[in-house]
């Protein structure tokens, strides 16, 4: 049977994705902050879902969910891991408490990793499982290729798990072991709502950047509001894990020809200008 561990599985695209991969056929085990999550998404499930309580920031649930599913693979190997759990908070580098700026490196990066690490023998590290090696997907962005203002430490976060996917599938590759990038777009997800809500007693409404801000925020949701269903970036999550020959890099991006082809072509000074531009930004004197 075809097994999977997706982290970050309450809501947005984990959710989809577990929920989708259940569907057809998989055996997931859904990593959920809380009992409340792992209960509403069992009662969703038309397949096969197994919760686990699993914050990526703690290790000691790793180590229960690594041992939890080791349990039920008998010796087998693991399909696929799907590093999906992450965070996302808006505001000025400059200014950004350094607290907020780490908090994201902690879920994004470091958790990311800590899964990668636990979940590595599984996948077929230990020589000793049957089966075929599995995969690791990593959920990254566009904000993996391209630094927007006020999305410093969530993109910062999102260039380094490009660099450590790509790291990953060079140095697994003794093992058969893949390591593949997914980076969506504006996804129909409440990431930004969440970001919204942090912002809301406005921690930045004084500074230089606060209209700015605001009309960046209004963006933002709207991307988030408009964007692709998380279901369509589920199955390319599938596609990812169960290709003959998979990309190392997926980038499933609504109206891809403006908001990824030509914006990764430009030269750095005139995407700088694109973003003053459109955030009302100005230098001195002008």
């Amino acid at each position: 049977m075809k097994t999977v561990v997706i982290t970050g599985a309450s809501t947005g695209i984990g959710e989809a994705t577990a929920l989708y991969l259940a569907k057809h056929g998989w055996r997931v085990y859904a990593g959920v902050r809380k009992q409340s999550d792992a209960d509403a998404l069992s009662a969703s499930s038309e397949g096969d879902i197994r919760p686990l309580i699993l914050d990526v920031t703690r290790q000691e649930h790793l180590e229960t969910a690594v041992r939890t599913v080791s349990e039920t693979l008998k010796g087998e190997t693991l399909t696929g891991l799907v590093n999906n759990a992450g965070i996302a908070n808006m505001g000025p580098l400059a200014i950004q408490p350094l607290d907020d700026f780490k908090a994201h490196f902690e879920v994004n990066v470091f958790g990311l990793l800590r899964a990668s690490q636990a979940f590595a023998p599984l996948l077929g590290m230990d020589k000793t499982r049957t089966g075929a090696p599995g995969r690791i997907v990593n959920i990254t962005s566009v904000g993996g290729r391209i630094s927007a203002p006020f999305l410093g430490a969530y993109t910062a976060t999102k260039h380094a798990v490009e660099a450590i996917t790509d790291t990953l599938r060079r140095e697994l590759v003794i093992f058969g072991i893949d390591a593949i990038a997914v980076g969506p777009g504006s996804v129909k997800t409440p990431i930004w709502d969440k970001a919204e809500e942090a912002n809301s007693d406005g921690p930045y409404s004084g500074s230089a950047w606060s209209d700015a801000l605001k009309q960046f925020e209004q963006v933002m949701l709207k991307g988030g509001r408009d964007g692709l269903p998380p279901e369509q970036i589920a199955k390319v999550i599938e596609i990812a894990l169960e290709d003959a020959t998979p990309r190392a890099r997926y980038s499933p991006v609504p109206n891809k020809l403006t908001n990824w082809y030509i914006p990764t072509l430009l030269p750095k000074r005139v995407l700088d200008g694109v973003f003053r531009k459109r955030f009302g930004m100005t230098k001195p004197g002008k």
